[in-house]
């Protein structure tokens, strides 16, 4: 059955809202919400809906989704179109569905996807790790932006879900650190089902495993200074629910670590099948929900907290929140994504003020030429990132140094990017010098046309930036650009000699003249 909550309605009247629908395929549920979005972008839940699903089941055991398991949740999944339908929700754009975990790992998981959409009309975007985070990130903001003492704190926030545990570390409201562990409950459950031990030796191979995590997460932790853990996710708010049951959803609350451990001991010295009928849950919340919280529990101890906080904020948040402003990304989202950025380059030790100024003037570049590139703010940032990025190659050698860039850049971590930003990221930092793109490259061959472009398009503008900065100097600070008949020409002001820059342009430019047909000429601003 499908458990269904609906909010009060607003008692005043509101105007020009639109409604809106997320829809999360988990390892252990596939749930909705549906919300209004007024016309300052704020968001009204209105319902919220979840059913069962096994997906994590199938895949953290045989790696593959079973027939059975794939039209149950088709089943689910026309129920809730038909729920759509009675919101009058029937426009693509306002229905966003997403797959985790259990999805993005499952060997047949296109064949997954072409059913859904075949028998719902749904298209199902599987998220990565580094798209997970973000979006929990955005969900979990508007609780940091109400709350000035915990904005200002270093706080671990923490989802233990079915397939994998995500983890921000959020300093001063910035994040510093982003990472998912593959450490699940429910995969973790199905790994030890085999070793057919009681349930004492379960528990203790369960903390070996979850400790073995929780020391990875400790070493990337600042020494010193107080820390605080959120933890979000269905299995801490059922604790929360039963440990407090006149717990406001709407409000933050503190969960004591020690009756958290006195409900998880309870918990798993019960079978699954005991579980679901003394706390009402279905089978795959009941199989997942004492391991989770052990997890919570272990971390908590490891961090030496009385006290955990507690938020009803999930991934359909953060998700509700990117469907109200789907075409472009905060200033504050895009403060925190440089913000990785930097952090990554100077663990490559490379040249701060040159790559923030090249990304700079990059940035003004980017604005500047809006009619010739015709592309979104959000490649704006993808261009900034590989500007600041560019050169971090020379970690490794000179020598291909544009290839150490793209390799080192690809197989990075960035919050907010996910792997297709990272390839492109990765790519326009490839091209910043030396060949143009050609089909035959690694990744780039991957690309479709519309991405292949947009690399050749932003990888010009870099080399010019790069060009503007060749001195190193950072003298040039503004710039004015128009379009005179097949050049584009830059006007510099408050610089008496640009002949330096301008033999660097003429030996870079010519990616920029093949993508945009446009010579670049340098001129002094009187």
């Amino acid at each position: 059955m499908i458990e269904s909550s609906v909010s009060d309605a607003a008692a005043e009247p509101r105007q020009r809202v639109r409604p809106g629908a997320v829809i999360d395929i988990g390892a252990t549920s596939i749930r909705m919400a549906i919300a209004e979005i007024d016309e300052t972008g704020r968001v009204h839940r209105l319902e919220s809906l979840s059913q069962a699903a096994s997906l994590g089941k199938d895949t953290f055991t045989s790696g593959i989704l079973s027939r059975a398991t794939i039209e149950d949740c088709v089943r689910v999944l026309r129920s809730y179109r038909q729920v759509l339908r009675e919101y009058q929700i029937s426009d693509p754009s306002q229905v966003r569905v997403v797959a985790t975990s259990a999805v993005r790992e499952a060997r047949n998981s296109l064949a997954f996807l072409d059913r859904v959409y075949i028998a719902t009309g749904l298209n199902v975007e599987p998220l990565d790790e580094a798209e997970v985070n973000r979006v929990t990130y955005m969900g979990l903001q508007p609780y940091l932006e109400s709350d000035p003492a915990l904005k200002e704190s270093q706080s671990i926030v923490v989802e233990v879900g079915g397939g994998s545990t995500e983890l921000l570390l959020v300093k001063q409201g910035n994040v510093v650190f982003a990472h998912t562990y593959r450490l699940g409950s429910l995969r973790l459950r199905k790994a030890l089902e085999s070793l057919r031990a009681p349930a004492a030796k379960l528990r203790e191979v369960m903390e070996q495993q979850i400790d073995n995590v929780v020391s990875q997460i400790l070493e990337r932790l600042p020494e010193g200074g107080d820390v605080q853990m959120i933890a979000l996710g269905g299995d801490v708010r059922f604790a929360i629910r039963h440990i407090q049951p006149d717990w406001d959803r709407s409000q933050k609350t503190r969960l004591p670590v020690e009756s958290l451990e006195e409900l998880t001991g309870r918990l798993l010295r019960l079978s699954p099948d005991s579980i679901a009928h003394k706390f009402h849950l279905s089978f795959p919340e009941a199989e997942t929900v004492g391991p989770a919280l052990l997890a919570y529990a272990r971390l908590a101890r490891a961090l030496r907290l009385d006290n955990i906080l507690v938020t009803n904020t999930n991934l359909r948040d953060g998700l509700l929140q990117e469907l109200a402003a789907p075409a472009s990304w905060s200033e504050e989202f895009r403060a925190q994504i440089l913000r990785s950025a930097v952090n990554l380059g100077r663990k490559y030790e490379f040249d701060e003020m040159h790559g923030s100024h090249v990304a700079d003037l990059a940035s003004k570049l980017f604005t500047a030429m809006q009619e010739e590139h015709q592309l979104d703010r959000r490649f704006e940032v993808l261009l900034s990132v590989a500007a600041l990025l560019h050169a971090i190659g020379n970690y490794v050698s000179n020598r291909s140094m544009h290839k150490h860039s793209m390799y080192l850049i690809r197989n990075s971590e960035l919050f907010g990017l996910g792997r297709r930003d990272l390839l492109l990221v990765s790519l326009i930092a490839r091209y910043h010098r030396r060949a143009s793109p050609q089909p035959m490259h690694e990744g780039y061959s991957t690309l479709g046309r519309d991405d292949r472009v947009a690399v050749a398009k932003l990888a010009g503008i870099l080399r010019v930036a790069i060009a503007l900065d060749d001195s190193r100097s950072r003298r040039i600070r503004q710039l004015f650009c128009r379009t005179v008949d097949n050049r584009l020409v830059i006007s510099i002001p408050d610089v008496d000699d640009l002949s330096l820059e301008q033999l660097a342009l003429k030996q870079s430019g010519s990616l920029f003249e093949e993508t945009y047909g446009l010579q670049v000429e340098l001129r002094r601003m009187r």
